[in-house]
């Protein structure tokens, strides 16, 4: 068996209206500090995201998402491509970033932690169950 090390993960939140604070998940952040991994992956619902704001530009909102991605990198890699200065912090550094507090309408909620293996698997499975549309 394959020892686990501990992991951190924060869900991605779009918050589309702030003064009605009503959120829908459509993303995961995951770090481990001892397999030196950081990586995302995103979801945005779009109809779910229309449920919530008719207005909502689904496709600003995407490439928001999509912007942490690119912060994150491949995971393993080094310092995230195309990412610009962000891209050269330290993973962890990178991690604390992303998921501090804002008033904007990605945001990431509270940090959770775990034991995995394969991060990649974890970071994968942490998306179909909380970000993925259930059925």
């Amino acid at each position: 068996m394959t020892a686990r090390a501990p992991f951190e993960y924060a869900l991605l939140r779009v918050v589309p209206r702030i003064e009605r604070g009503e959120a829908m998940n459509a993303g995961v952040l995951l770090y481990s500090r001892p397999l030196d991994f950081l990586g995302a992956r995103v979801h945005l619902d779009v109809p779910r995201l229309r449920a919530l704001d008719p207005g909502a530009d689904g496709s600003l909102i995407g490439r928001a998402l999509e912007s942490v991605v690119v912060q994150c990198g491949d995971g393993r890699t080094g310092a995230a491509r195309y990412a610009g200065p962000a891209g050269e912090e330290d993973r962890g550094r990178r991690f604390r970033r992303l998921t501090a507090p804002r008033s904007t309408i990605v945001q990431a909620g509270p940090v959770h932690t775990g034991l995995t293996a394969d991060p990649v698997a974890e970071l994968d499975r942490l998306l179909t169950a909380l970000v993925m549309p259930l059925g």
